[in-house]
């Protein structure tokens, strides 16, 4: 064999491993840019304090929404009628998902066994509500403001001291 046609055949092999190696390092650099963990935040607010300012009006929020009252007037059914008023109750599911983030975020996860299973299910009950504000529902308001009371009595059994 020739000494040009050697070269030929070692230069293209050359030329085509380097073009793999390219591709490879391509595809690395992408996964890691994908596994890139978010930034850490600080957390500022305590459990108490997340409590009292998003847990506690958000629920009463669902809670009062949807009611039915018996009194000498009559019976007097109350839900919310404006898209104004669906909306303020899904805002308060919405904020009642997030504070269930916000209570697994740091040290404020007691633990990461029931703590944050218990976060969750109340995130998964408030997801309710926030369906049944987009669908209008008032039922499913009613089925959300029970599994969140359990949810809240459950947690509160074992945590609260």
């Amino acid at each position: 064999m020739r000494i040009a046609n050697w070269l030929f055949i070692v230069s293209a092999a050359l030329f085509i491993s380097g073009i793999g190696f390219i591709i490879a390092s391509g595809r690395t650099s992408q996964v890691e840019a994908a596994a890139a963990p978010a930034p850490s935040l600080p957390t500022v607010a305590t459990v108490k304090q997340i409590m009292a300012g998003i847990v506690m009006p958000s629920a009463a929020s669902i809670w009062d929404s949807v009611s039915t009252i018996v009194d000498a007037k009559g019976v007097q059914d109350n839900q919310p009628r404006t898209d104004e008023e669906w909306a303020r109750v899904g805002a308060s599911a919405a904020a009642l998902i997030e504070s269930a983030n916000l209570l697994t975020v740091g040290k404020r996860a007691v633990d990461q066994g029931d703590w944050v299973k218990m976060s969750r299910a109340m995130a998964d009950a408030a997801q309710i509500a926030l369906k049944a504000t987009a669908e209008k529902k008032p039922e499913g308001i009613l089925e959300a403001g029970e599994k969140i009371n359990e949810t809240c009595d459950n947690c509160h059994q074992k945590y609260q001291r």
